[in-house]
């Protein structure tokens, strides 16, 4: 396999090629945005809330410490950010176009697993008492004890999205890959033990913890939502992250499939190259020396014939005596 310099395959040289290469993929991303936005403009599954539930979701109703438009920056923006330092210490566009590709297919296909299920479950939050009745005051049917809401309409919408947590899910598919990518990079499993490798790559992940605890300590979300949440993000994070680079602990876990591949084929068209050229100086050889035998067999003739001639002369000679 051929050694690549450093700066060989930039976004101006090899951009066009590596993006056109995935194009579905891309495509399919935009489709994973229009499935997360519908399922958040749907109607979510509106579960049984009796008289005697509402002991466990009279917890305040709270602003949220991580606020929703916070999420997609520690996500997405800060990798990004990690992405692009590298691209610009390496200056590999297959690197960076795959762990962004990576990066947002972790994400969304978290978004949707987690909506689908958000919506489909209908869990009410800790503080749905008071997203439905904001005046304190409980209405409940007569017949089946079940609650009759009278707050705002998107609050109590919200409030039928708890599990599983939507700021923990995200924010561990996209931290736990920027946890994956790190680690592959600084070959923290290089078997030297530097237990300093491992801190680099659990701070991402202490990150995205503390992120799901805001939401328990905000009482937006119950610990099971938290924990589900973060179980779902690092699940699909892991796979995406695998999908496009080698394991960490690989001899060559420190860039994409793609790379590799790349010189692979490199490798394959120079030795294929190199046999073509060699098979046609052996043909050359070969035509060659069938010019050039005929040649020195007429030379070698001739040659014969000129040292036959004395015997000849002195055969006639003795016949005329």
């Amino acid at each position: 396999m051929p050694d690549i310099q450093l700066g060989a395959h930039t976004i101006r040289s090899h951009g066009v090629k590596v993006a056109r290469v995935h194009r579905h993929d891309w495509v399919i991303l935009l489709l994973l945005v229009v499935i997360e936005i519908v399922l958040n403009v749907i109607e979510p599954f509106h579960r049984f809330v009796g008289a005697e539930m509402m002991a466990d979701l009279k917890y305040p109703l709270k602003s949220n410490t991580v606020p929703f438009w916070a999420v997609p920056v520690i996500a997405i923006l800060l990798p990004f950010a990690i992405f692009l330092v590298y691209y610009f210490y390496r200056r590999d566009v297959y690197d960076l176009h795959h762990a962004i590709l990576g990066l947002l297919f972790s994400v969304l296909i978290t978004g949707v697993i987690t909506d689908a299920i958000k919506d489909a479950v209908g869990r009410p939050r800790p503080d749905f008492f008071w997203r439905c009745f904001p005046d304190g005051k409980g209405v409940y049917d007569n017949v089946t004890s079940n609650v009759i809401c009278h707050g705002d309409k998107s609050v109590i919408k919200e409030g039928h999205k708890s599990f599983p947590s939507g700021h923990t899910s995200w924010c561990f598919a996209g931290l736990c890959f920027l946890s994956w990518y790190i680690s592959g990079k600084i070959r923290a499993f290089d078997r030297r033990g530097h237990v300093a490798k491992l801190c680099i790559v659990f701070l991402p992940l202490l990150v995205a913890a503390l992120v799901g605890v805001s939401r328990v300590d905000d009482y937006w979300h119950h610990w099971q939502d938290v924990f589900a949440g973060g179980l779902l993000g690092t699940t699909v994070a892991s796979f995406c992250y695998l999908q496009f680079f080698p394991p960490p602990y690989d001899i060559d876990g420190w860039g994409p499939h793609a790379y590799f591949q790349m010189l692979a084929e490199i490798g394959n068209g120079q030795q294929s190259s190199n046999t073509t050229t060699n098979h046609l100086s052996i043909r050359s050889s070969e035509i060659e020396n069938a010019y050039t035998q005929p040649v020195h067999d007429r030379e070698m003739g001739v040659m014969g014939i000129q040292d036959t001639s004395p015997i000849l002369n002195a055969m006639e000679s003795g016949r005329r005596l």
